[in-house]
């Protein structure tokens, strides 16, 4: 089970731990480990698997660079340690990966970026175009201006929020453990669960807290990351990292919990766009662009007639045929005062028209749903 949904998977999210990263007494770079574990991530890009990697330890290796004192850290010191060590972690990602022929990008975000509309757009195209020339991005919480209010306080989450972001089919959270227990794994009687189908309160009950300084994320976090990976269609692994080359560890059966979906990230994201999100205006179209929604493709400024409404960039809006008749919606490119301008126009004159060089399409058809 575990070799059929990784290896079969077409875009994988991995995330690795700070106590996977960094060794517990000395705060170091485990680079032995990161050497096996980009290894195994090369090989998987090798074979056509898109691979993105959600990293900690950039405030666990910054602290030790500080030489801070143990013990809670006051925010202040951790976005410190965290500009400092950053630097460090995305050198050494940088380096092991270019030795197998790959490009390196950091990504920094924080929550607004995959909660406010327009920069989740933004953060989601930046991804996909990394991934269409190639390169592995390595994704971090941006500690270093993310505050107690706004952060996510876990990479867990955040690896699953990156997953939902750009249709992941895969999400593999390593970490200490194995897997999902009925009780902790040191208590007598505690059983191993393969495969999960359904989040329960039951399962939820069996989670625990972090058991580690090092690390922010426990069983909790993971639970609520499932969540978040399996309703956007993405299925989810836990295992344990701390073996060498941890990826081909699963691939060749090793012990892990499988969260399972139960629908495409395809048809996850179609059904948000389609009954989640409040339409804010609407365009008209011609009978040409109709046509060209019903063949797949995406809506361009040329096939539509008319604007209403007052909406943003990345606002979902309802699109209409001549008769007012409501044939799909979508996430639009452009603002309603920019759509005004473009309407009718190609898209080669969009720099033209508006100043800048924008998107091709109004809505791309990934962003965009028919109505049945």
């Amino acid at each position: 089970m575990s070799i059929a949904r990784l290896s079969n998977a077409q875009r994988v999210v991995v995330k690795i731990g700070s106590a996977l990263l960094t060794d517990a007494e000395t705060g170091k770079l485990n680079r032995p480990w990161l050497q096996a574990f980009v290894e195994d991530v090369a090989t998987m890009r090798a074979r056509g698997q898109e691979m993105l990697i959600v990293s900690s330890g950039a405030i666990a290796l910054g602290r030790r660079a500080l030489k801070l004192a143990p013990g809670k850290m006051k925010l202040e010191e951790s976005q410190a340690a965290a500009a400092v060590g950053q630097i460090g972690l995305a050198h050494a990602f940088q380096e092991i990966l270019s030795a197998y022929g790959r490009s390196c990008a950091q990504i920094l975000l924080t929550l607004d970026d995959t909660e406010e509309r327009r920069r989740y757009l933004n953060a989601r195209s930046t991804l996909n175009t990394l991934l269409k020339f190639g390169a592995v991005p390595v994704i971090n919480e941006n500690d270093t201006v993310a505050t107690s209010e706004i952060r996510y306080g876990d990479n867990d989450r955040l690896a699953a929020r990156v997953a939902s972001m750009i249709s992941a089919d895969c999400l593999v959270l390593l970490s200490d453990v194995d897997g999902l227990y009925t009780a902790p794994p040191s208590q007598p009687g505690a059983k191993h669960l393969p495969e999960v189908a359904e989040i329960t309160p039951e399962i939820e009950a069996m989670a625990g807290d972090a058991a580690s300084e090092m690390s922010r994320g426990g069983m909790k976090t993971k639970l609520a990351a499932a969540k978040i990976a399996v309703e956007s269609g993405c299925n989810m692994a836990i295992g344990n990292g701390r073996v060498a080359h941890p990826l081909r560890a699963l691939e060749d059966g090793a012990r892990c919990t499988w969260f399972t979906a139960r629908q495409t990230p395809v048809a996850a994201r179609k059904r948000w766009i389609s009954g989640g999100l409040k339409t804010l205006g609407t365009l008209v179209i011609d009978d040409g662009a109709v046509r060209a929604l019903g063949q797949g493709r995406s809506l361009l400024p040329a096939g539509v007639t008319a604007v209403e409404g007052k909406f943003e960039r990345g606002d979902a809006v309802s699109i209409r045929d001549a008769e007012g008749r409501e044939i799909a919606r979508g996430l639009v490119t452009y603002s309603s005062d920019d759509a005004e301008r473009l309407k009718g126009h190609n898209s080669g004159e969009i720099e033209t028209l508006l100043g800048f060089s924008g998107r091709a399409e109004m809505i791309h058809r990934d962003d965009l749903v028919l109505k049945s």
